[in-house]
Parts: C-alpha cells; structure tokens; sequence
C-alpha cells in the first residue's frame, strides 16, 4: 500500500510539473530555438448600469459595473426613487429591500443570486440582522456565497439599517 502511494505521489508531482512549467504558453519549434507564440488578449471594456440614475450620480457612483464575466454591484440600502430611506426602523423590510433592489440589477444582467459568489453585508444592529438573517435561505435557494458580516457604526443616511453587496460571476 505504501509503494502505491508513494508512486501516486511521484506521478502528481510530475503532472504539477508539466502542467506548471511545460504546458503554459503555446511554443513553436524553429529549427534548435523555441519561438513562444503570443497570444492577444481582448480588452474588457466595462458596462456601467444605473437603477437610480440622479441619486447615483448625486452621491458620486455606479450602481454595478461589469467586465467581462465579473460584475461588482454597489451596496443596496433601503431607499426610494428620490434617496429617502424607506421602512424607517423596520430591520427585516430594509433588508428585503435591499434585496428587491439588487434582484433588480442581477435581472438586468440575465443573472440571478445562483451567479452570485460574495456577499458583503453591512449592519448598524448586527443582533437585529443575526434575528431575520434566515430570510437568505428564500434567497440563496442552491448555495451560499463567500462573504462577511460586518457591524458598523453607520452607514450613508442614519435611518440605513442595513446595506448589501455583492460580486457576481456569469459566463455571457
């Protein structure tokens, strides 16, 4: 048993070898010289979406960008149409809010929270949020993305309870 492990250890070793130096970059044989063949590389050029235009650009940001399979999607808070916190002291409608408004923006990218791989959430009241935190099961309905949990001690507006955001990966 011993020897076969041993010998399964030897041939990874190899393969990691081979893989890491011998198989990278496209090579070309001339004559006793390798000619390493370059390969282009499209630039991404990034696609900005905005779900409330004039409050975005009133506090100076984009809502999400995304590049190429990777889409960045600004913190969502519990706000209406014109910036005004909604659900004033309400923990878990500001949280479901928040999460409307993101579904919103994953929908415009023909995602949903199945492509999303983090999840920051941001909390003036973390035992509130420990409270309704089960509410994600409803949202996160194949697995959990990576992510944190962090108690602040304010946010953009005093009466934000809660913000959200998230990173999304997504093959076109």
């Amino acid at each position: 048993m011993k020897r076969v492990y041993l010998k399964l250890r030897r041939l990874i070793t190899i393969l990691f070898v081979i893989t890491a130096f011998g198989c990278n970059q496209p090579q070309k044989e001339k004559g006793n010289e390798k000619e390493i063949e370059q390969v282009a590389v499209e630039a991404e050029t990034p696609e900005y979406f905005h779900l409330r235009p004039e409050v975005e650009k009133a506090y100076g940001y984009s809502h999400a960008v995304r590049i190429g399979n990777n889409i960045k999607i600004s913190g969502a808070v519990s706000m209406d149409a014109e910036g005004n916190a909604t659900a004033v002291g309400d923990f878990e409608q500001q949280m479901k809010n928040c999460y409307a408004d993101l579904e919103k923006i994953l929908k415009h990218y023909e995602c949903t929270f199945d492509d999303v791989i983090v999840e920051n959430i941001f909390t003036t009241d973390m035992p509130k949020f420990l409270e309704v935190a089960a509410y994600r099961n409803e949202i996160y309905t194949k697995q959990f993305p990576a992510g944190s949990w962090l108690g602040v001690k304010e946010l953009a507006v005093p009466e934000f309870m809660i913000e959200i955001e998230l990173e999304v990966y997504k093959v076109k």
